[in-house]
């Protein structure tokens, strides 16, 4: 699971930061899933080493500009590319009327299939292998937070280990692949579970945006290795960020210590923190961390591939 963000400022563009998404790639199965498509996602897809053929879902938090404005161009460029065989779009009620509304005045039509969702808290998708549940968050309009949770693996299979105790091969290794007790036709009883190394424990990670200090965010972002929280204000901001309904970085910082989150990579940024400012980024950073020591302040283009728990230990540097 490798997190790139595509867009963190908040409300507006500047320079250096367009406006909100975030890509999650998935290369075990070779896809991408984005959350949030402000203005200018595609041009950024474009300027990363992401392919968009890859795109399969979509969600979406809530119907503000900044978050929605870039989806009905993405979707018609995936369609003139020809290469995306379907997409599937989670978000609040309106969405789907939105993009009824933009293909029908901006006379686009699709190439591939498209099917919006409406979403509830709850899981909102399942496989095999990933989940997904939405929450509410606390905004100025209906918002929703996601958050994907990797599922549990056996761990490694020991071939040489049943070799050696002259188990044959064939179907009753998938069995014991997946730590299942299995009778052997010479009557023995084998426990897959003994030949398996430790349980791989899935990844988890949550988006909270756009949202002030709420017990929804708290609880999507339960024991999560990396929640994305949005930190539009400085605490000194803070009567601003209540008004807004938006959080101040002292807050994305005390939802991830409530939650117990293993890291925190804020993004969302004001651009009135720009440098030579009497506030700069970097002292939202340091009151972050002040609260949560494990905390990264999110920047175009910047990549986090999330480590599996046992590997935890290790340092997980951010690419520069």
């Amino acid at each position: 699971m490798q997190i790139t963000f595509f867009g963190t400022s908040s409300g507006v563009p500047t320079r250096a930061r367009n406006v909100s998404s975030v890509a999650l790639r998935l290369p075990q199965r070779a896809e991408l899933w984005l959350f949030d498509c402000g203005e200018g996602t595609q041009h950024q897809f474009l300027r990363s080493d992401l392919k968009i053929s890859q795109l399969s879902r979509i969600f979406i938090t809530h119907m503000h500009g900044d978050h929605i404005f870039g989806l009905m161009g993405l979707l018609a460029s995936c369609g003139l590319a020809g290469n995306v065989e379907r997409i599937d779009i989670y978000g609040p009620p309106g969405l789907n009327e939105y993009l009824q509304a933009a293909s029908r005045y901006s006379h686009t039509h699709f190439s591939y299939p498209i099917k919006v969702h409406t979403v509830r808290p709850g899981i909102i998708y399942e496989d095999d292998e990933f989940s997904v549940i939405c929450g509410p968050l606390h905004h100025r309009i209906t918002a929703f937070g996601y958050r994907v949770a990797e599922k549990d693996r056996s761990g490694r299979f020991d071939v040489e280990k049943a070799k050696a105790l002259k188990i044959p091969s064939g179907p009753v290794y998938g069995q014991l692949k997946r730590g299942e007790v299995v009778t052997l036709e010479d009557g023995r009883v084998i426990n897959g579970a003994d030949l398996c190394g430790p349980v791989e424990i899935g990844r988890k990670i949550a988006y909270c945006t756009d949202t002030v200090y709420c017990d929804g965010a708290v609880e999507l972002a339960q024991d999560v290795d990396v929640l994305i929280h949005e930190a539009t204000f400085a605490h000194q901001d803070a009567d601003m960020a209540f008004q807004r309904l938006h959080s101040t970085s002292t807050m994305a910082a005390q939802t991830a210590l409530t939650a117990g989150a293993h890291r925190l990579l804020m993004t969302h940024f004001s651009p009135r923190y720009a440098p030579g400012n009497s506030v700069e980024l970097k002292d939202l950073l340091q009151e972050a961390r002040a609260i949560f020591p494990n905390t990264e302040m999110a920047y175009d283009f910047m990549t986090y591939q999330v480590p599996r728990r046992r590997e935890l230990s290790l340092p997980s540097p951010l690419s520069q």
